[in-house]
């Protein structure tokens, strides 16, 4: 299993509009192969920052979502909220000796 940390900073005012869009996402990406669960946090710190943290089976189910039009398609309107470009880390465990 794999995380994968998506980071948004949001332009000023758009937290409203920015949540009911990440719903549109939620419903796409919970039909997508190889999608176990999500979570999305909000910074205590800076209101405008969400994080985002998604468990899939492998990085290949991760990289077909990534790279899927149906990806493009709901993160399109999301994209035109955000001050800049996401940031997106992928996760794996590693082993401590």
């Amino acid at each position: 299993m794999i995380k994968v940390m998506i980071e948004r900073v949001l332009a000023e005012d758009m937290d409203v509009t920015y949540e009911a869009e990440i719903r549109k996402t939620l419903a796409a990406v919970m039909a997508a192969k190889g999608f176990i669960s999500g979570t999305s946090y909000g910074d205590v710190h800076h209101p405008n920052v969400r994080t985002i943290i998604t468990n899939w089976d492998n990085l290949g189910c991760w990289n077909r979502w990534y790279q899927s039009s149906e990806r493009r398609d709901v993160n399109r309107a999301i994209q035109l909220m955000l001050k800049q470009e996401e940031i997106i880390r992928v996760l794996m465990p590693q082993s401590v000796s």
